[in-house]
């Protein structure tokens, strides 16, 4: 059965990197998810919220992030490290710089400062990035677990909330005890409230 799932995610996998990498428009329909993604009430009452910096085919996030900047929260991204999503308090875009896989990353020389360092148990709200969904939301990833390990350690009361270009939905993801559901999915056409962490999969 195992072997079955994960054959069955890596088809899905493949079928949604190519859907969105010929998904048309990306910049307008992000600015359209960052929109929708910014009047939830979640992030409306969140005082430390995570974002994550896009690369490649991704939901665009970086114009969001610099309005973000400006709210008065508490803005939170990752950086990887030896295999794990570390946390870095940003004040300002000129704090990133580009890193592995051409993503932007907080800049070496700033890492160790101990107020730029943040907790997973501290955010009120996680963006999170992925490669497919399904409306309950299960979620696929790029199958390296980063955010998956991460999410484990997220208190209850922390939202997470995905963010997707619609050709990334699918009807539905096979999953297994150790995947995470997600609160809401945000799309360019709505969102789309998930299981969240209250279930388990099956």
């Amino acid at each position: 059965m195992a072997m079955e799932i994960a054959a069955r995610k890596r088809e899905i996998r493949k079928q949604a990197h190519a859907n969105r990498r010929l998904q048309a428009d990306k910049d307008q329909l992000s600015r359209q998810i960052l929109t929708k993604f910014m009047a939830l009430p979640e992030y409306q009452r969140a005082a430390a919220v995570m974002f994550y910096v896009d690369v490649g085919a991704e939901v665009r996030t970086r114009d969001g992030l610099e309005q973000a900047l400006t709210s008065g929260k508490r803005i939170v991204v990752p950086y990887c490290v030896a295999g794990e999503l570390k946390l870095f308090h940003l004040e300002q875009m000129a704090e990133l710089e580009a890193g592995s896989y051409r993503v932007l990353e907080p800049k070496q020389q700033l890492r160790n400062i101990a107020r730029k360092r943040e907790r997973v148990e501290q955010l009120d709200l996680i963006m999170v990035p992925g490669v497919a969904f399904d409306h309950r939301g299960a979620r696929i990833g790029h199958g390296e677990a980063y955010y998956d390990k991460l999410l484990q350690h997220a208190t209850r009361r922390t939202a997470l909330v995905a963010l997707a270009f619609e050709c990334q939905l699918f009807a539905e993801i096979p999953t297994e005890p150790h995947d995470v559901f997600m609160d809401k999915i945000v799309t360019e056409n709505t969102w789309y409230a998930g299981r969240g962490r209250n279930s388990r999969p099956g």
